[in-house]
């Protein structure tokens, strides 16, 4: 293989580092299967790179055949337009060129009446190493026949960076100036703010969801996220593996939980540009164990709109399907999906319940839960995205150990029940939620006859006692909501046992969510043996 003229002028102390698509051609690979749904991104991509290297460009479609690109022809003479006598010329073509192949990956597969193309992929292969010609293949899916695996190089091309997104901002900011009396003015925090919300979204996509913001509002700033987030929304929807949530919880709404609340507080700020100039990665996560009831998925939904991030629940039971194989691949497509969204928040609810049994579901489903976790674990050690998974869990003697091993999540915080002062807050949110005034209550009388109350449990008396006085046409007061809280169980009475097996637990193995009462922190615990 001759490098003479590929190498020439080609100084490293004087050009940037060549992107890989780019490498790859220099390198003169035969076959380069570029993974993408931007084939004009690709196109626009590989023109470039064909006019740096003095290079003719060819397009070829099912519908169009093949093409110079930019010539004023059709090409649809000679049957150029079937996919074996366009292979054909690619061969017999003699001058440098780069050859764009759109969607041939329909012909690509093992199938019989794609065999006249898959061996006619393996001649050009043979005939471009030798010469100065690429084929690109463009496809939005990998489908190779087993015959053409080492005859192709597979290239996943990367969606847009932020540099990317800010020259379209300044491209339709400078294109509305000049074709209408409407004058974009985005400052550089509305610039930062749309252009993350925007990562993980095609230029087209983009673009589109930038144009419907000015149609909507004649303006584009920091408030048209939740429009930006509209558009992942739809990507969700195709997918059908996760749940877009929308909420409008914010953390005023969470009563106490005061330490999980300023450790999330600090890390709002961690998915910036600044931040990674600082040398900060991405929060990846957190564990929240506890009692049902206590403000888990709250505090979920809660951080999606802190962060001002997507928030996707992740429901384990989509996953699994009836076909061997099929499980391990949805956890795949669901992952992908959400990491090309990204920066989002993937909110796994009860992971506890989705896990149990993986050590011995080897006898019960023939290994599918445990590969199924495996997968799971591994990416969550390993992704690169800003993807921050927030977890719940109720019973932590289901979970595997390996989910609780620090690199997997940044922190483990138990979610206890309210201490005194979170439940006068989280009575306070939910009467004043329902119309009234916490003031005209006695609340240091509810907080005492509220002892051992969940959050929800709260919730629910208040809306007991509502029920109570409608009947009798009455407005409630303090007895109403008193008679409420006597006629209600506790989850912490009727569970007692695994209250305390849970408080036990976390006493040295996790962080707790809540400024703990000084009576309760340092009064002497009873030493349990389970």
């Amino acid at each position: 293989m001759n490098f003479h003229a590929e190498q020439v002028g080609v100084t490293a102390a004087k050009q940037p580092p060549p992107d890989e698509l780019e490498t790859l051609i220099r390198a003169r690979y035969p076959i380069i299967y570029v993974v993408t749904w931007e084939e004009q991104r690709v196109e626009d991509h590989v023109s470039i790179i064909a006019q740096s290297r003095s290079k003719d460009l060819f397009t070829w479609t099912l519908t169009s055949g093949l093409q110079e690109r930019g010539a004023k022809r059709s090409a649809r003479k000679g049957q150029v337009a079937d996919p074996v006598e366009a292979l054909d010329t690619v061969i017999e073509n003699k001058q440098p060129a780069i050859y764009l192949f759109k969607d041939l990956h329909r012909f690509t597969s093992g199938a019989a009446n794609n065999a006249a193309v898959v061996r006619k992929l393996r001649e050009v292969s043979n005939a471009l190493t030798d010469s100065y010609k690429t084929l690109i293949i463009t496809a939005p899916v990998i489908d190779i026949a087993p015959d053409l695996e080492k005859d192709i190089t597979v290239l996943d091309y990367p969606l847009p960076g932020p540099d990317d997104f800010t020259i379209l901002l300044e491209r339709i900011a400078r294109d509305v100036s000049e074709n209408s009396d409407l004058e974009l003015n985005i400052d550089d925090n509305s610039r930062e703010k749309l252009v993350q919300a925007a990562m993980g979204l095609t230029l087209q996509e983009a673009e589109n969801v930038f144009a419907k913001t000015i149609v909507n509002d004649g303006k584009l700033d920091a408030d048209d996220i939740s429009i930006v987030f509209s558009e992942k929304r739809q990507i969700i929807r195709k997918n059908g593996l996760l749940e877009y949530c929308d909420t409008d919880t914010n953390l005023g709404e969470v009563g106490g939980l005061e330490t999980l609340k300023d450790w999330l507080e600090k890390r709002s700020v961690a998915f910036t540009d600044r931040a990674r100039q600082f040398g900060l990665p991405a929060p990846r996560g957190a564990l929240l164990v506890g009692v049902q009831g206590c403000g888990k998925s709250l505090c979920a939904k809660a951080v999606s709109n802190l962060w001002r991030m997507p928030l996707l629940r992740f429901d384990m039971g989509r996953m699994f399907s009836s076909l061997v194989g099929s499980s391990e691949e949805n956890i795949r497509r669901a992952i992908a999906v959400a990491e090309s969204i990204a920066p989002v928040v993937l909110w796994a609810d009860e992971i506890d319940k989705a896990f149990s049994g993986a050590q011995d579901s080897g006898g019960s489903d023939g290994g599918t839960t445990s590969r199924v976790m495996s997968t799971f674990l591994t990416w969550l050690s390993e992704k690169t995205k800003p993807v921050f998974v927030i977890a719940t869990a109720n019973d932590i003697s289901r979970l595997p150990p390996e989910l609780l091993r620090k690199g997997r999540l940044d922190e483990i915080f138990f979610v206890d029940l309210p201490n005194m002062e979170e439940r006068r807050r989280i009575l306070e949110i939910h009467i004043n939620r329902r119309g009234r005034d916490a003031s005209d209550f006695d609340l240091d009388m509810l907080v005492d006859a509220s002892d051992g109350f969940s959050g929800a449990e709260l919730e629910q008396a208040v809306i007991s006692a509502l029920y109570e006085a409608f009947y009798v046409d009455h407005d409630i007061d303090t007895n109403t909501l008193l008679k409420s809280l006597k006629e209600t169980v506790p989850l912490s009475r009727t569970m007692s046992e695994n209250v305390a097996k849970l408080r036990a637990w976390a006493e040295g193995r996790a962080r707790f969510a809540s400024l703990r009462d000084v009576k309760t922190a340092h009064e002497p615990r009873r030493k349990l043996e389970f």
